[in-house]
């Protein structure tokens, strides 16, 4: 078969709108051995397809399937068991670490407020002791 021939039948089979004859003279140019270099690679595809061919399955099938889905169906309820258990577990523990995050939150504001209030004392005595000391002066000199 003409090189030219092959090739345009290589693009019709590519493109999947090759017919089953054409398809037959690809296997047959392509099993012949005498191939071009540049079509190399479609020789190992239609060598390969032709020894897949010839593989066959030796296992036995098991249709025992009402054993398998009863089985199944434990496995399934006891991963969502699981599921539901790991996801109570993990919101719970976020919660707790939302709560966690309030409570610090109110405890720095009432030690902000605690620190204020004790600054405005501080400030207080401060003055205290200067009028203090102002006076004991005063009484000081008139004695």
């Amino acid at each position: 078969m003409e090189l030219a021939n092959i090739e345009k039948i290589l693009i019709k089979y590519e493109n999947g709108t090759s017919s089953l004859q054409e398809e037959t003279a690809l296997r047959a140019y392509f099993s012949g051995g005498a191939v071009a270099p540049h079509l190399q690679e479609y020789e190992y595809l239609f060598h390969y397809f032709e020894t897949v061919k010839e593989e066959t399955f030796t296992k036995s099938i098991q249709l025992d399937s009402k054993k398998k889905k009863t089985s199944n169906l434990k496995w399934r309820s006891v991963a969502a068991f699981v599921a539901v258990l790991l996801s109570v577990f993990f919101v719970k523990k976020q919660h707790d670490a939302v709560v966690v995050k309030a409570q610090y939150a109110e405890v720095v504001k009432a030690l902000d407020l605690l620190s204020a209030n004790l600054k405005k004392g501080e400030q207080a005595v401060a003055t205290l002791y200067t009028y203090e000391n102002t006076i004991n002066k005063i009484l000081k000199q008139s004695k």
